[in-house]
């Protein structure tokens, strides 16, 4: 009897220790030691969850016997049991290798069952199976796709295969079906030109759609059926970059530019540096990186929606030059005063978009959006791939379930007819228009045009014409291999808008959950900047970064010319290097002495530049004018503000990776000492994330 109590007793308090809460902590890092941000923590079978901070730190409340799970968009699931009071369980994640099933969208944008659409799909190819087949497409196909029929052709030599669907009837004497590569329809003689040169080792995956639906999204070239090809490619687009040099104050007294507020440069080169990829010089935009963060600039108090701030101090990386800091803070306005919102989200579901990074992060990212929308917002959402389709008529915010639906039903595949989606986006944006709101597309895509309006040139004009009708526009971009940075930077400038880059879940936090309804909220637009130098102070300067933002010193005044838009809430910084008279400088070309140009403004000595800006109402067609003069001062970088020096930090990273020719150092540890200088309380976690990166570079 006392050994049966004693036992009883043994598994009474085994329960009971089990059944006792822990506080878990512990760090998630990813293969290369690097902390991941953002990683959702749930205990299994419970509602009881977290997200891991800037530091990969997490802490959860759980049970010795229960499993915690650790997920993060594309990355392998992590699953740990814990066996016994252990308080501190780290945790390494691997990228998840597994590749999505290529599906079909429809012209409307919803899944359907395969049998129901009558096509059969080919997927995954291996490398192996590629090789394997390098010279003969259709072989590609063998044995891997239901319906398809192959005739091997052997009475030439080099003669290609034939390949047919089955259960297509022709209307003519062909029964070749169509062929699409990388959305470029090819057919009879073309296509077997094509496949001479097409090496099948880079094919990503092949469908093979037939019936009704091949002839609703391709029309009566696809009686025969349609084989859709997509490649593998790993061409990002960047446009080109000259860095801007030195100008000498005699020749060239003004300088005019406009502002960005894009962001997407510095997460795009963080995407970059995390995978352990080489960085493309036309990648750096300096502007945007020193944009990313946001600095403690006054809120504005006076009639002008952004109040003006400026700094002067010793440049960290040249000993005989000066940086001026020029800061502008808009206006801060709730996101519940915020006007309603008119909101078409224009989806890319096309091929391209069929990768973890794009495609179901778009979908994770929307969701993060869901929780920010209010009763008196609206939204719809349009999807292009083969053809263009309102997946979502506008819906009020607070049918947050139907959204939801809508944006679970999301597949990619299929050729990216990004020119009839843009059409059809603007249609429905028109029609639900909110006099006084906010009536704005939000396009989401890795920018991989090639159906339609594909051209840089007609894109540009398309947005242009559109934003007269006071329907700005965003664009987000996602994934990677084919980035399409320069496109998506064309488009939000035409569109009045700003462009993000959306590479984690913690930046989809940030650009959708943190900031969305500030950006979206124009309260200046074409916000153009304008300085000049007091020849008696200033023998050279250069404006860091803002190259693509350079505008000619007339287009200041000229109402007509378009400029950047000011959100509420956003900052906006930018750096001029200036070399002193008196100060001798390799970077200062000499020249003649002027005959007919005098010296001016001989009682402003104490002044070191004014600047001017230029700025019109979100709904105005005249601009309004403010100018500030900036005194000159000899203080040290050391006894400059911590957002200046950590500005500075930021700015000089840029500049390494740019490798420019106009810095004395190259080395990471002076970026780190002088961010670390300017960290500041960093409530959010942004600035040690900046640090680490250097570090992990």
């Amino acid at each position: 009897m006392k050994n049966l109590l004693s036992t009883i007793f043994i598994a009474f308090l085994v329960i009971q220790i089990q059944a006792q809460e822990h506080t878990i902590t512990g760090t998630i890092t990813d293969k290369f030691g690097i902390p991941m941000a953002g990683v959702n923590v749930i205990v299994k079978k419970t509602n009881n969850g977290t997200q891991s901070d800037f530091n990969g730190n997490y802490k959860i409340e759980a049970s010795v016997g229960q499993t915690l799970t650790f997920s993060y968009v594309g990355y392998e699931t992590v699953e740990q049991k814990i066996y016994n009071s252990k308080k501190i369980i780290n945790i390494q994640m691997n990228e998840d290798t597994a590749v999505l099933d290529e599906v079909v969208v429809t012209a409307v944008g919803i899944k359907k069952e395969k049998k129901a659409l009558g096509y059969a799909v080919s997927t995954n190819y291996s490398r192996k199976q590629r090789r394997k087949n390098k010279n003969n497409i259709n072989r590609t196909l063998q044995g891997k796709t239901a319906g398809v029929q192959i005739t091997h052709n052997s009475s030439n030599v080099g003669a290609s295969d034939k390949l047919i669907i089955r259960g297509m009837n022709s209307i003519s004497s062909k029964n070749k079906p169509l062929y699409i590569i990388d959305g470029v329809t090819y057919e009879g003689k073309e296509i077997e030109n094509e496949f001479t040169e097409l090496d099948t080792t880079k094919i990503k995956n092949i469908e093979v759609l037939k019936g009704e639906e091949a002839l609703a999204f391709y029309g009566s070239e696809a009686v025969n059926g349609v084989v859709i090809i997509n490649t593998v490619s790993e061409n990002e687009d960047y446009a080109r970059i000259e860095e801007n040099a030195f100008k000498n104050v005699k020749l060239a007294p003004l300088s005019t530019f406009s502002i960005d507020v894009d962001k997407a440069g510095y997460s795009n080169i963080r995407r970059m540096i995390n995978n352990g990829q080489k960085i493309p010089q036309d990648a750096v935009k300096v502007e945007e990186m020193i944009n990313y963060f946001t600095y403690n600039y006054k809120q504005p108090n006076g009639d002008h929606p952004f109040s003006i701030n400026t700094e002067i101090a010793s440049s960290p990386w040249n000993k005989d030059t000066k940086l001026v800091r020029i800061g502008l803070k808009g206006r801060d306005i709730s996101s519940q005063n915020v006007p309603a919102s008119n909101l078409v989200f224009l989806l890319d579901v096309s091929g391209s978009m069929d990768s973890p990074n794009k495609l179901p992060l778009l979908k994770a990212s929307l969701k993060i959006l869901l929780d920010q929308l209010r009763e008196k917002d609206k939204v719809s959402i349009v999807v292009y791939a083969g053809a263009a389709g309102l997946v979502l008529e506008p819906t009020s915010g607070t049918e947050k379930e139907k959204i939801l639906k809508a944006i679970n039903r999301l597949n990619a595949g299929g050729s990216t007819a990004g020119g009839q989606g843009i059409e059809l986006a603007y249609k429905i944006a028109k029609e639900n228009f909110i006099k006084d709101g906010n009536n704005r597309i939000v396009l989401a895509t890795d920018g991989d045009f090639n159906v339609g309006a594909s051209s840089n040139r007609s894109m540009e004009d398309l947005i242009e014409e559109k934003r007269k009708e006071e329907i700005f526009l965003t664009v987000l971009g996602f994934g990677m291999g084919n980035y399409k940075d320069s496109k998506m930077e064309i488009l939000a400038d035409k569109g009045n808008g700003n462009h993000a880059y959306i590479d984690t879940m913690q930046e989809a936090r940030k650009v959708l959950g943190e900031e969305f309804f500030g950006t979206i909220y124009t309260i200046a637009k074409d916000v153009k900047i304008q300085v000049e130098f007091n020849p008696k102070k200033v023998q050279a300067y250069r404006l860091i970064g803002y190259e693509n933002r350079l505008l000619n010193d007339e287009d200041f005044n000229d109402d007509k010319k378009d400029a950047g838009e000011l959100g509420s809430g956003h900052t906006v910084t930018a750096f001029y290097e200036i070399i002193p008279v008196g100060v001798e400088s390799d970077y200062i070309k000499s020249i003649d002495n002027l005959k007919y140009t005098k010296a001016t403004n001989s009682n402003n000595s104490n002044e070191l530049l004014t600047v001017k800006f230029r700025y019109k109402e979100p709904d105005g067609d005249v601009s309004k004018l403010i100018v500030n003069t900036v005194i000159d001062t000899n203080k040290s970088y050391n006894m400059a503000s911590e957002d200046f020096k950590f500005s500075a930090a930021v700015a000089l990273f840029g500049l390494q990776l740019r490798d420019s020719n106009f810095i004395n150092t190259k080395n990471s540890s002076d970026v780190i000492a002088l961010a670390k200088a300017g960290k500041g309380q960093d409530e959010n976690g942004y600035r040690a994330e900046f640090i680490r990166l250097v570090k992990s570079y």
